[in-house]
């Protein structure tokens, strides 16, 4: 039988593989107690992160006191849930920071687009058009707050591209 040998990650973190704690490929697993309950929980963080992406609750083991030992099988599901819980926070994300929307103004399509920038002293927001063959047409900068919408972009478009008031 080939022996597997595990090398510290990137971030220089060793694998550990014990009952109530795992870490390997990037994660760490740490079964703790549930403070709502009599149950247990397992926490997922990421290397080089403070807090975990994801916690759930975890199995009791055989006692009914203390928790199901963490294995390879376990493991490697909790990372892929880990995963999925990330990519899904990232595309919210990604969706709240990137609008779009199509209109028609006087037979001409254009893509109205806002991309927000999150900055933490001046956060900001970039409102820009495009016609239908994907050609930059107009770009202003804008509040974070701005509000895209049909009836907003159609009045932006409309009036020329002239930097909408705040409102």
């Amino acid at each position: 039988m080939p022996t597997v040998t595990h090398e510290p990650n990137a971030a220089g973190n060793e694998p550990i593989f014990e009952a109530r704690t795992w870490r390997d490929n990037g994660w760490t697993a740490q079964v703790i107690k549930n403070e709502d309950d009599d149950g247990w929980a397992v926490s997922m963080t990421p290397d080089g992160q403070a807090e975990p992406a994801l916690v759930g609750p975890w199995t009791m083991g055989r006692d009914k006191k203390n928790p199901k030992p963490l294995d390879t099988s376990a493991f490697n599901t909790l990372v892929k849930t880990a995963h999925e819980v990330v990519r899904r926070h990232e595309q919210h994300l990604h969706a709240t920071l990137h609008k779009r929307v199509d209109i028609y103004v006087d037979g001409v399509c254009y893509a109205v687009k806002l991309d927000i920038v999150p900055d933490a002293d001046e956060p900001y927001a970039t409102l820009s058009a495009h016609d239908g063959s994907q050609q930059p047409v107009a770009q202003v900068k804008v509040a974070a707050g701005f509000k895209l919408d049909a009836a907003s972009a159609r009045r932006w478009v409309e009036g020329g591209f002239e930097r909408p008031s705040e409102r």
